[in-house]
């Protein structure tokens, strides 16, 4: 298998059904003003956005603060929301949050941020994170983002999106954005909990949990699951439509598995972590001019170990410590022929073995100033690719050391403004590169229920073992590729708006250079990865978000965005101009069932044959049941409830320009709690 990127081509404007979503907007402000009107004279707008402002996070920072005080824009899915919308997976949650889109060539998942996500890329601009446990492996800098992904959703405690550049204090790959996710903690269990669901293409979901806190004081959740889906098993490929290739019908070729375990346990100053996941996936497509309707499939294995410590002392010095251990194995199973009797196996393989460790110092110096000092180092001592069938076309051993220093300040310059300043400096001797990426955000609070957010700052991704290393007789070893680097300059307004209403304007503007891109090299015609293009993002995005006393909530986003080459000007790939979501959950039956529903709009987006994909509005509805009787949870969803017929662009490994996605499917969920 060659993994390939797809070049960038230019991006249509599209704009349609916005009308469609002001009607939402109307509606939802109208239900606003209504529930408001209810829930006075009872002051309920106060304790919302209380509520809302002492919200902390420890992700942008590494320290803890609340959501408002922190330098960046975040958005927070929670537990109760995964629950009543009916969220399967991470796409499913990252598909409902502001300026996010995701697309599925039916065998991996990945994730766009403000109108980048290009075709074949693997996540790599995206850190993802668990508990701060960095994911993206160090082969292909991927952090599993869809059924990869390391975790049962029914472990999250909540997920948070940070928007934009953080490599002043997590390096590389946090180059578009952080997606930190947190987990549960034994006493959100308090015993033994045990999980089952299924639904469409005879798709079933298994787990068994204990939780508990113990009166020493140790604290322990422990979890397996198992999911396995028989997926679409006809599903139509035109550009196959011939009898020797099945007339282009794919049978039986979509399946999925995979086993999740995870543990969590804590006692005084020390915590430990260990996730683990096995999953295989069929591969309908016939990717990498592989045999149509044969048996080609991947294999992706992904374990960690993390311990930490933590400690403050009397003078208010707070140190942090963890050491932590990762591995990760690809095989993928590509089916060719080559003329002969029999088809042959391509063998496509990647493992990875690392351990890490990092230590952090914070001080509180006259009340004013909260200053970090931190390091680390990762040893890879295992970093190896191979492809091979009849020959051995690629066997690439390696290892390498990184580390990194940092220094951040937030400094409390008058009550209610802060002045976050920080820098990194990191190395990688893979590449033999340094990148330094400092930031900077001014947070003013002028009063209690306005914030004003102006954000500046640099970051970096290195190339990975896959673009540095990786040759077949049909791609070309690369040379000098440098790090990735962009900057982006932020505007953040958000304000309570009355009626518990709470309202969110973002301006951004976002420039990338030596973007690693595959080209064609002119002499001998064969693809290499090269630092040659450009990229600049500028968009804005508008939230409006509601919780009130009769537990009707609510949330309504629109994102324009205008993501362009530098050179060409023209729009990328697969990148829509507009993004309109709108979530709502109302209570049918006080404390026992709710109504969640979502709407969600994408706009058009070009193709890499440059044909347009037209926009679609998406519908989801959940009905959830909780203490039906004790301890029994119960949910019913529908997803894409009108059967919208949508596609999302295909990369370059694909013959497919366009690949469909899922008509309408449902689920039947049941949780008991002992």
């Amino acid at each position: 298998m060659i993994r390939r990127i797809a070049p960038m081509i230019s991006q249509a404007p599209a704009g349609r059904h916005v009308p469609g979503m002001l009607s939402l907007l109307f509606l939802f402000c109208s239900l606003a003003r209504s529930v408001g009107a209810q829930t006075l004279p009872v002051d309920l707008t106060k304790l919302s956005i209380e509520e809302l402002m002492n919200v902390t996070i420890e992700s942008v920072s590494k320290f803890e603060q609340r959501v408002v005080e922190a330098p960046a824009s975040i958005s927070i899915i929670t537990s109760d929301d995964i629950k009543k919308y009916g969220y399967r997976n991470l796409p499913d949650i990252l598909r409902s949050v502001r300026g996010l889109f995701v697309n599925y060539d039916r065998n991996y998942n990945y994730v766009g941020f403000r109108g980048f996500s290009r075709p074949g890329d693997y996540d790599t601009r995206i850190l993802i994170l668990v508990d701060g446990h960095r994911l993206n492996e160090p082969v292909f800098d991927s952090p599993g983002t869809g059924g990869d992904f390391i975790l049962d959703v029914d472990l999250i405690d909540r997920v948070e999106v940070i928007r934009g550049p953080s490599s002043s204090l997590y390096g590389s790959s946090a180059f578009m954005g952080i997606i930190n996710v947190k987990t549960k903690r034994g006493r959100d269990m308090e015993g033994l909990e045990v999980s089952g669901a299924g639904g469409r293409f005879s798709t079933y979901n298994g787990r068994l949990s204990y939780g508990n806190k113990f009166d020493n004081g140790l604290e322990l959740l422990v979890s397996g699951s198992g999911f396995g889906s028989d997926g679409d098993r006809r599903l139509f490929y035109k550009e196959f439509d011939d009898p020797t290739t099945n007339n282009g019908i794919a049978k039986n070729k979509d399946g999925e598995q995979a086993q999740r375990f995870f543990g969590r346990m804590s006692y005084k100053e020390f915590s430990l972590a260990v996730g683990y996941i096995n999953r295989e996936k069929d591969i309908p497509t016939a990717s990498f001019e592989t045999v149509f309707n044969t048996d080609n499939y991947t294999i992706d294995k992904r374990g960690f170990v993390d311990l930490k410590y933590e400690h403050e002392f009397a003078n208010l010095i707070g140190i942090k410590t963890q050491v932590y251990y990762d591995t990760y194995r690809y095989r993928g199973n590509y089916v060719y022929d080559y003329g002969l009797p029999n088809l042959v196996d391509n063998i496509d393989i990647a493992n990875a073995n690392s351990l890490g460790t990092e230590l952090q110092l914070s001080k509180t110096l006259f009340d004013k100033h909260k200053l970090i000092l931190g390091g680390e180092f990762q040893y890879i001592f295992q970093q190896d690719q191979k492809n091979y069938d009849l020959a051995v076309y690629l066997d690439e051993r390696k290892s390498s050391r990184n580390w990194a220093v940092y220094l951040q300040d937030e400094f409390e310059i008058v009550k209610g403004l802060r002045l976050t300043g920080g820098v990194r400096f990191d190395h990688f001797s893979l590449s033999d590169k340094s990148a330094v990426s400092p930031r900077v955000g001014l947070v003013y609070v002028p009063f209690d229920k306005t914030v004003v957010k102006l954000l500046y700052g640099h970051a970096f991704r290195a190339p990975n073992a896959y673009e540095l290393f990786y040759q077949s007789p049909t791609s070309l070893l690369s040379s000098g590729l440098g790090p990735e680097r962009t900057r982006t300059v932020e505007f953040l307004l958000q304000q309570d708006l009355g009626f518990n209403l709470w309202g969110t304007a973002d301006l951004y503007y976002q420039k990338s250079k030596d973007i690693i891109t595959q080209v064609i090299e002119p002499v001998s015609g064969l693809p290499i990865f090269q630092n040659a293009g450009g990229v600049v993002q500028k968009g804005v995005e508008f939230e409006l978000e509601g919780k009130w006393q009769n537990s009707i909530r609510g949330r309504l986003s629109y994102a324009v965005q205008r993501t362009e080459d530098t050179e060409t000007k023209l729009r990328l790939t697969n990148s829509p101009v507009h993004l309109a979501k709108f979530n709502s959950v109302v209570p049918l039956m006080a404390d026992k069932l709710f109504l969640g529903v979502e709407e969600q709009f994408t706009s058009g987006r070009k193709t890499l044959a440059g044909n347009q994909i037209g926009g679609f509005w998406v519908t989801n509805v959940t009905l959830f049941n909780q203490n039906l009787f004790k301890g029994l949870d119960l949910s019913a969803s529908i997803y894409n409830l009108f059967g919208e017929k949508y596609s999302d662009p295909g990369a370059g490994e694909h013959l497919q320009d366009k690949i469909q996605q899922d008509g309408r499917s449902f689920r039947f969920k049941l949780t008991y709690r002992f």
